[in-house]
């Protein structure tokens, strides 16, 4: 019998960003990008939903502690991204275009070699009410 669990662990960010391609000219980035192109930068309110699925542990009930998940994603994603301009603040967007499918995939591989690799992972990124990511798509 499979009992495998899904637990979830909801948290928020705020963070700027631009996004454009350097190797394009302002006309290419403005027609591809838009108001997200704007050289001065931009916000969003994120909303970060973690998912972790596995067997919960036979003594403790646990697929995963939730403080500890929720330590894990304090640490290594909202302590480097909460209030930042991620194209100028962080390490992970100096080369890649911080969009939200980018900024997804950079997330869930910060945290997939922090979390045991026998529990499945998820990441959804909500960059706006209506719009929002998932990485890996199962």
């Amino acid at each position: 019998m499979n009992n495998k669990v899904a637990i979830y662990r909801k948290e928020h960010f705020n963070a700027a960003h631009r996004l454009f391609v350097h190797e394009w000219n302002d006309s290419k980035n403005n027609e591809v990008f838009g108001k997200c192109n704007n050289p001065n930068f931009h916000g969003h309110n994120y909303e970060l939903v973690v998912k972790v699925v596995g067997v919960p542990d036979p003594q403790t009930g646990y697929v995963m502690n939730l403080k500890n998940l929720s330590d894990i994603i304090r640490e290594f994603v909202l302590d480097q991204f909460d209030h930042k301009n991620l194209n100028l603040d962080t390490v992970y967007f100096k080369k890649i275009n911080p969009t939200t499918e980018n900024i997804a995939i950079t997330i869930y591989d910060i945290l997939r070699e922090k979390i045991d690799k026998q529990l499945e992972l998820q990441v959804r990124l909500y960059e706006t009410e209506r719009n929002f990511v998932e990485y890996p798509v199962q």
